[in-house]
């Protein structure tokens, strides 16, 4: 917080410093909790009428009245890593999008409307990076539309939590209704120590999905769409561990220049506790680093506590969270 030479706390922010990531301190009313203040960081996405909205890493935004405040100040746009590979936001956004790509796609401005028969919401949502090249209320119409004639809701796929991403877009969706679905966390580390991991005797490589690994993977009705976007992208490779009726265990791995990305690891649930997880990721990783890759990505949903528990172990570390929004219902309006 801000102290001044006279050792007061001081409010040194104000409504023009909308966009800027903030550090603000606000008194608590009686019976809201123990403590007297509480501290929020995030990005001061709106300051209207005398309230502060605040949107914090996870992507949901705290309200809070300007008469509460007590101290407030500027802080950097993102704070220093520690550990992992450093990258920005975007080259990771554009990197993630190679290795899980539609069956369709168009353009609006800088942003991408992606399609592929609702397989996934990451290949059936928007990539907003940049400037759709027209108001933002006539993109969300463009874009509503655009999903509506594929007979599939529209959704926005944002981010949080480091330099350049999309707080504010996140504001503007969740004041015309749009509604935050699933939030994930897309983490980073090296690819080395994950590759020195167990031997993983036993994994199979395949440069193609077959129907072995398709009866572990967890979705339903898999489509000849859903075959495509799962083969997608650089260089895939299909991991595998046979088991006696089904694969004891399965992955997948797309190698992008210095990038490695990790994606569909299951285990029989009747195996797990074995390392099997483990092993699919250092035979997959070993690869990778054969093909010139040093780096690697996940993605994580907030909820998974034994996914995120597996690969805060492997050195994993998050970059920035990511979120679907979801179109409000419809109001009546030309879509």
């Amino acid at each position: 917080m801000e102290i001044s030479a006279a050792g007061r706390l001081e409010v040194r922010i104000t409504a023009a410093d909308v966009g800027k990531r903030v550090s603000v301190r606000r008194l608590n009313e009686a019976g809201d909790t123990a403590e007297k203040f509480t501290d929020t960081v995030g990005v001061l996405t709106s300051w209207d009428n005398g309230v502060l909205v605040i949107t914090r890493k996870s992507g949901g935004g705290v309200h809070i009245p300007e008469s509460s405040l007590v101290a407030g100040k500027i802080v950097p746009s993102a704070p220093a890593r520690r550990r992992g590979p450093a990258a920005s936001y975007e080259e990771l956004a554009r990197v993630a999008a190679r290795a899980w790509r539609p069956v369709e796609s168009e353009r609006l401005g800088e942003w991408e409307l992606r399609a592929a028969s609702g397989f996934t919401r990451r290949a059936n949502s928007v990539l907003p990076l940049g400037d759709p090249g027209m108001p933002l209320d006539a993109a969300l119409t463009a874009v509503r539309r655009w999903y509506g004639e594929r007979g599939l809701p529209a959704y926005v796929q944002t981010a949080t939590g480091a330099e350049g991403t999309e707080e504010m877009l996140c504001a503007e969706l969740e004041r015309r209704g749009w509604e935050r679905e699933v939030t994930a966390e897309l983490r980073t580390g090296g690819l080395a120590p994950v590759a020195d991991r167990a031997e993983g005797a036993g994994v199979v490589l395949s440069r193609e999905v077959d129907g072995a690994w398709l009866s572990r993977y967890g979705r339903k009705g898999l489509s000849d769409v859903a075959l495509r976007v799962l083969g997608s992208g650089p260089s895939v490779w299909f991991a595998t561990v046979p088991g006696a009726d089904a694969p004891a265990a399965i992955g997948r791995c797309v190698v992008d220049g210095r990038w490695a990305s990790f994606a569909a690891v299951e285990v029989d649930p009747a195996q797990r506790r074995r390392g099997l997880a483990t092993a699919v990721l250092a035979a997959l990783a070993r690869r990778a680093l054969d093909e010139g890759a040093s780096a690697a990505w996940l993605q994580v949903e907030a909820d998974n506590t034994a996914a995120r528990a597996l690969y805060t172990g492997m050195g994993f570390a998050a970059h920035h969270a990511y979120h679907h929004y979801r179109e409000p219902a419809d109001t009546g309006t030309d879509r």
